[in-house]
């Protein structure tokens, strides 16, 4: 795979729900698997800098590389891993 460098954000309120929080797990099992270098970020949704980035969201939500990938549920690991992928 690429040496590309991939920055994940999980995105969702603060302090996470049960919701956010199983987002978070998910992405982090996923790119421990996949071995390619990956820099994970917690947002917080109601931030201004995310609000401003990019709009209103539904949480959790999940971006790779500034795009977003899944909003408004708790993605399975086939769906991180797709989204991860598709961005090397």
């Amino acid at each position: 795979m690429s040496n590309k460098q991939l920055i994940v954000e999980v995105i969702g309120v603060d302090p996470p729900c049960p919701r956010c929080k199983a987002t978070y797990e998910v992405v982090q099992r996923v790119v421990s698997k996949l071995g390619v270098k990956v820099e994970v970020i917690k947002r917080n949704i109601m931030s201004d800098e995310v609000i401003d980035k990019y709009g209103i969201l539904i949480s959790p939500a999940v971006a790779v590389n500034g795009l977003i990938k899944i909003k408004g549920k708790v993605p399975s690991e086939k769906e991180v891993e797709d989204a991860v992928k598709a961005s090397l």
